[in-house]
């Protein structure tokens, strides 16, 4: 009897053992295949078992989720979606995520292993901590100004401050509600389905994701270039510009919408907006330190993120003399987003720093622990200190004496550039209107906010549409809304 319990217990002991093998293969060897496979819904079950955590601006949270007792348990809130969509995405059960939703997906999610206090116990409880909270360096109020100035008009505002690169606003419009999004079911479809049909396209992020020709706004990155070459050392001394100009090589005149441009000064050139003084400046420069003003302001890197990517601005500087004429004054093949422009104004109020702009200025645990925070950032010299003196003093006259009046705050030291770039099939589309600002208040040290407004409106008529009459007043919307904000806003 004895020896067929021993026989009893050592089969019993194989059949476990065996049972723990084929476990471990399975858990061990066989798990990522079945996680990875598509008829496998665990890992989207578990994904949405838990709220998802919060997307802030100025310690409100944006973001929420929804409890909606299904299968696929807690679906995303928005507060203002379309005011902030442009920043947060949206995060989809059917579509998946985008902007920040996506960037920090793994924070918000609760999947980042920093958020784990105790990582091998949830390893081995199979656990998953929190979501955590994601703390953006918008200003609410700016972001509020930019999104009602703009309001049922096609365009975009980014304003950064131009001593951190901290994002202050990013407003893109049309926009969309990303709660349309958020669920699975048909609704979602149908949402998806006419979104991505509009031709007024709401999805698209006009401030990061969208390049237009720049055009007179461009011109800040030619006098800087101008100003370090040494071909200009007076302000007001007269340049050697005819008017019209004939383009190098080519028999096409290039000519002014302003009067008194011929031989005008680098100083009254700016004010006025000159086409032609500035696009015989491109060319005396050169294309190559063209190509490297402009790279240094921002120009052609294609690795720029803040954190979510953001469309490389573009300059060619072609070899063709004429072509860099015409790309000097921000036509031709030069394009540029929003922020790329508010790079360019900011690193005008900075003394000639660029500074890489960011979106996130910590990350937390659901509690308020601080996971990540952004430090310092990277800073580039892009012009001499002096330059960017001299063009802090030439933007301040386009906002004094110039084409920028509508931008100016009483009590504020006000620097500026208007645009107005033409484009379509012979230049025959409505203009874009451009401005581009920077804005120091009283009793600051120095420039608070560097904006950036372009506005493609194709209902406006032609002659109702500029850069100063058009974008300048939602550019000092903004920038008042930063001013008023005591001190530096703080998330």
């Amino acid at each position: 009897m004895t020896r067929h319990i021993r026989h009893a217990a050592a089969f019993c002991v194989l059949l476990l053992v065996a049972l723990l093998v084929n476990t471990a293969w399975l858990q061990v060897l066989q798990g990522p295949s079945y996680g990875g496979n598509p008829a496998n819904r665990r890992p989207t079950i578990a994904r949405y078992e838990q709220p998802r955590g919060e997307i802030l601006v100025g310690g409100r949270p944006v973001t929420g989720s929804r409890d909606t007792g299904e299968q696929l348990r807690y679906e995303r809130t928005y507060a203002d979606g379309p005011l902030y969509a442009p920043v947060t995405g949206f995060a989809s059960q059917r579509y998946g995520t985008t902007f920040l939703e996506h960037a920090e997906d793994r924070v918000l999610a609760g999947t980042d292993p920093m958020l784990a206090g105790f990582p091998l116990w949830h390893d081995f409880t199979r656990g998953r901590p929190a979501g955590g909270n994601v703390v953006t360096t918008l200003n609410a109020a700016a972001q509020r100004a930019a999104f009602d100035g703009l309001g049922a008009r096609k365009g975009a505002v980014a304003a950064v401050e131009p001593a951190t690169g901290r994002i202050l606003a990013l407003v893109s419009t049309p926009s969309y509600d990303p709660a349309e999004l958020s669920g699975n079911g048909p609704a979602v479809a149908a949402a998806w389905a006419r979104l991505n049909d509009d031709p007024e396209k709401p999805m698209l992020n006009r401030a990061v994701r969208q390049t237009y020709p720049p055009g007179s706004t461009f011109k800040v990155v030619t006098a800087a270039a101008a100003l370090d070459a040494g071909l200009v050392t007076d302000l007001d001394a007269p340049t050697d510009s005819p008017d019209p100009y004939r383009l190098p090589g080519s028999t096409t005149r290039l000519v002014n919408e302003a009067d008194d441009c011929e031989n005008a000064s680098l100083r009254l050139a700016f004010e006025r907006s000159c086409n032609t003084v500035f696009a015989k400046l491109g060319v005396d420069v050169g294309a190559q330190a063209m190509r490297q003003a402009a790279e240094g302001f921002g120009f052609d890197d294609p690795d720029l993120k803040v954190p979510f990517s953001v469309t490389p601005s573009t300059f060619d500087a072609p070899a063709d003399r004429a072509q860099l004429a015409l790309s000097s004054i921000g036509q031709y093949n030069t394009r540029a987003t929003p922020l790329q422009m508010a790079m360019v104004a900011a690193a005008v109020a900075d003394g000639g720093q660029v500074r890489v702009p960011y979106l996130v200025e910590r990350t937390t645990r659901r509690g308020g622990d601080i996971v990540s925070a952004a430090g310092s950032q990277p800073v580039r010299q892009v012009m001499r200190a002096t330059t960017a003196a001299r063009l802090r003093e030439l933007m301040c006259g386009v906002v004094t004496d110039g084409t920028g009046g509508n931008a100016a705050i009483p009590g504020a030291v006000v620097g500026g550039k208007t645009g107005t770039a033409q484009h379509g099939v012979g230049n025959t589309g409505t203009p874009y209107a451009w401005f581009i600002s920077w804005a120091q208040g009283v009793g600051d040290m120095a420039p608070r906010v560097a904006v950036a407004v372009v506005v493609e409106d194709a209902s406006a008529r032609r002659g109702d549409i500029s850069g100063g009459g058009t974008a300048a007043p939602i550019a000092k919307a903004v920038m008042e809304a930063v001013l008023h904000t005591p001190g530096t806003p703080v998330p």
